[in-house]
């Protein structure tokens, strides 16, 4: 499998909607195993294909202690979301460098053809939840700082950049 290059923040397919999969066939399988191997090789604990510049709505996420747990995702959405949020910290590569506390709700039933091409309902909780919420909104063109005040954003997005020129 290969480890691809993320797209940096200023990369304009980050910034929109994904095309929805039509069905699950072995090329999107191949997709899904090189997101795999990106996601631990950043190292992460989700990555959604437009981070990597593939415009289909295709997902991985694997918050195991042990890893090798990915869960394989093509057309997720969110069902039902618990009233109660949980904070944590998110980053993205796409903005290597920054992160900012996010509050999500800790837990949600998602929806979505898994690598069999089937459609599937599960629930996540905790780190899972919050890496699956934080996949869908790539998905939507949306990125963590997208739920920043615009000032905060900014402010990231300069830091970024700025740790960028100096690497």
């Amino acid at each position: 499998m290969t480890v691809r290059a993320v797209l940096p923040y200023s990369d304009r397919r980050l910034h929109i909607p994904a095309d929805p999969v039509g069905e699950v066939n072995e090329t999107l399988r191949m997709i899904w195993d090189d997101m795999i191997d990106t996601m631990e090789a950043m190292p992460g604990v989700g990555l959604a294909a437009p981070q990597i510049g593939i415009m289909l709505r295709l997902a991985v996420v694997d918050a195991s202690d042990k890893r090798g747990q990915a869960v394989r995702m093509a057309n997720p959405r969110v069902l039902h979301a618990s009233i109660q949020s949980r904070d944590h910290e998110e980053a993205s590569p796409n903005l290597p460098g920054v992160s900012a506390r996010i509050s999500r709700p800790r837990a949600v039933t998602v929806a979505f053809l898994n690598a069999a091409g089937e459609t599937e309902e599960r629930d996540f909780v905790g780190l899972w939840a919050t890496s699956v919420q934080h996949q869908i909104d790539h998905l939507d063109g949306r990125l963590f700082v997208d739920h920043l005040s615009p000032l905060r954003r900014k402010m990231l997005v300069q830091k970024a950049a700025k740790l960028a020129r100096r690497a």
